[in-house]
């Protein structure tokens, strides 16, 4: 893959930045579950975080293929770009589908980091990624809309200002067809959360997991937001994130194409210096093959990435490229998490090294925001005709 020379300027740039942000930082970070703010703010001055955004409101303008060199390069340099990475991938719903009004309002001040547009809110714990049994519901009441459900795994909930929230407004049985009746609201959140509220409902409960990624639960319990809320058409919410879900799995998958060339140049490093009978592991085929193996598997989910990204940047639907490209990325990254571990055998579980904090990072990304089961659903429908499994 050949880089046009202003990606590799922002690549260069990116990784000037993660070097003032260390291995000893995300140690500190992850032992604490502490929200890494102090990168988030530095990426946010930098204009990295609104390299999406179009010049007109302060931010980069730049295209999809940019953002996706910023994502990788954040986690090739050993630092996590997902305490940031919704900011990227959400703002697509707001640029294609907000009004003029929301978006003059709201991406001046994102780009300029007086606001956090960090909360998405969809997967629901009954429902997982079968989004159109959501049950979250927003009913219209004058000038608001009332709030009534729960949302789970909203990431970065309690470090965000703005969410953007996907709910139903017109119950299931309704609607002629089951992708209609969901619409998209950008919620204010600090008029909602918290003991002073200024129209209550919202509370945030984090959730400790594998990894330090900011998840949450979120409830609404008559939440009244305003009904200029609404991004787009009453209705119309699912066909809207359909767009931006592919934007946020090229995204993620560029994440992982820098998390495996992370491992890999761990592991080559380490191979190269560790002596075990008085010659260096990296020496033996048994040590050097499946490192070979994961820079080969690592380089083709990449072309696969920038490809998705190409697509996406001309307009078409890329749901094909998009999904294949989180599948192979994620199994890439994933891949090359365990032969990096196993590269470092023992050293490989010490805090001291990142091996283990990177490994449990890159789990994630086979099961989530997409799982590798429903992508491979996904393709065996859409793409090869097989019949619906589901």
């Amino acid at each position: 893959m050949h880089d046009s020379e202003e990606i590799a300027e922002i690549r260069r740039a990116v990784r000037a930045l993660c070097d003032e942000f260390p291995g000893e930082y995300w140690r500190d970070a992850d032992r604490d579950r502490r929200y890494p703010a102090e990168f988030v703010d530095a990426l946010t001055r930098s204009g990295f975080l609104a390299a999406l955004i179009p010049e007109e409101f302060g931010g980069s303008g730049l295209k999809l293929d940019a953002a996706a060199a910023i994502m990788e390069e954040i986690q090739a340099s050993g630092c996590n770009g997902g305490a940031a990475h919704a900011q990227m991938y959400i703002m697509n719903t707001l640029l294609r589908y907000g009004s003029d009004a929301q978006k003059a309002e709201y991406l001046p001040k994102i780009a300029s980091g007086e606001l956090r547009l960090q909360a998405f809110g969809v997967s629901e714990p009954t429902s997982g990624t079968d989004t159109l049994s959501l049950k979250t519901r927003a009913v219209r009441d004058g000038d608001d809309y009332v709030v009534n459900g729960q949302k789970i795994w909203t990431s970065r909930a309690e470090h965000s200002d703005l969410m953007l929230l996907l709910a139903r407004t017109t119950p299931r049985e309704e609607v002629e067809k089951k992708t209609e009746g969901l619409s998209i609201f950008l919620v204010d959140m600090r008029e909602v959360a918290g003991a002073n509220s200024t129209r209550g409902g919202m509370t945030i409960k984090p959730i400790r997991t594998m990894m330090n990624h900011s998840s949450c639960e979120v409830f609404f319990d008559d939440m009244r937001i305003p009904a200029s809320s609404l991004i787009g058409e009453e209705g119309k919410g699912f066909r809207y994130i359909l767009s931006g879900m592919n934007a946020e799995r090229v995204l993620i998958a560029a994440e992982c194409i820098g998390d495996a060339k992370w491992f890999i140049e761990k592991a080559s490093a380490y191979a190269k210096e560790r002596q075990v009978f008085n010659r260096p592991i990296g020496q033996n085929q048994g040590i050097q093959f499946p490192i070979a193996r994961s820079y080969a598997q690592m380089r083709a989910a990449e072309l696969m990435v920038y490809h998705a990204a190409e697509v996406y940047d001309q307009g078409g639907n890329a749901g094909e490229e998009a999904n294949m490209a989180k599948l192979l990325a994620s199994e890439a990254s994933w891949a090359a998490a365990d032969m990096c571990v196993q590269t470092f055998g023992g050293f490989g579980f010490a805090e001291e090294y990142d091996v283990e904090r990177k490994f449990r990072e890159a789990r994630l990304y086979t099961v989530a925001p997409i799982s590798t089961n429903l992508i491979l659903s996904y393709l065996s429908e859409h793409i090869l005709g097989l019949p619906r499994s589901y």
